[in-house]
């Protein structure tokens, strides 16, 4: 391969980075549990931005359930954001030629 071609490649790598740096900023997933008594807000960086628990489940006064109901709710919200991410970097990858040959594990 060329020089001038990899250089090229390297210069498409960079940006499909940028874009997927952009996309993760901008990244919300909600999950819940229990029916919806737990909910929770994630983003791309898969930190926590909001839970809600529903009052009903304080009328149990179950603090075993309520954890396991927040534990699978946020279980839930970064599997889902590992697979938008997987899904937005195929997205990206998918226009560069020879990009999704590559095997590059976690990515794809």
């Amino acid at each position: 391969m060329e020089v001038k071609a990899l250089q090229q490649m390297l210069s498409q790598f960079r940006q499909v980075q940028e874009n997927l740096e952009k996309q993760m900023d901008g990244l919300l997933v909600e999950a819940s549990a229990g029916g919806g008594m737990v909910t929770v807000k994630m983003n791309g960086q898969k930190q926590l931005t909001e839970v809600r628990i529903e009052p009903e489940i304080f009328k149990s006064k179950d603090q075993e359930m309520l954890q396991e109901l927040i534990l699978a709710a946020v279980n839930d919200a970064a599997r889902r954001v590992d697979e938008e991410l997987s899904k937005q970097v195929k997205d990206l990858a998918g226009g560069m030629p020879g990009v999704m040959g590559l095997k590059i594990p976690g990515l794809f």
